[in-house]
């Protein structure tokens, strides 16, 4: 079952996608409720004011409610921290353990000059035409 999961959450099509979207906007109504309900009081009990959203100031009879763009925005921090906490840092873990490097092949070496891959038992390199050690058998 943990390798059928693995290989729906690697694999990107329109199903996925789908998916995505339909939980996307779920979790954004979650952490709308958790900016609004939770962190907003414990910020505003900070600085005093119950509320952001009414939080206004006027200019030449323009008044600009910026209170509103406060939760906007901590409801993106929010979004954000935990997208990359709980989203994209396990996903990098997972890519990095199924991303391992190909076994060194024996037969073949660097070469110093042009760091080409050369036959082992080669003494002088077709391109670069370095000379090249050949240790002993």
């Amino acid at each position: 079952m943990l390798r059928e999961f693995r290989t729906f959450l690697l694999r990107g099509n329109l199903v996925d996608l789908a998916v995505a979207v339909v939980v996307g906007v779920a979790f954004q109504a979650v952490v709308t409720a958790l900016v609004a309900d939770l962190v907003t009081p414990i910020i505003a009990a900070v600085i005093g004011r119950p509320s952001f959203s009414s939080l206004v100031f006027t200019i030449h009879h323009a008044t600009f409610r910026y209170g509103l763009f406060v939760n906007a925005l901590l409801s993106f921090a929010v979004v954000a921290a935990v997208v990359f906490f709980l989203v994209v840092s396990p996903v990098n873990a997972l890519m990095s353990r199924a991303r391992r490097r190909p076994p060194d092949d024996p037969t073949t070496q660097r070469c110093p000059e042009c760091l080409g891959t050369i036959p082992v038992g080669a003494r002088r390199r077709a391109f670069c035409t370095a000379v090249l050690v050949v240790a002993p058998a």
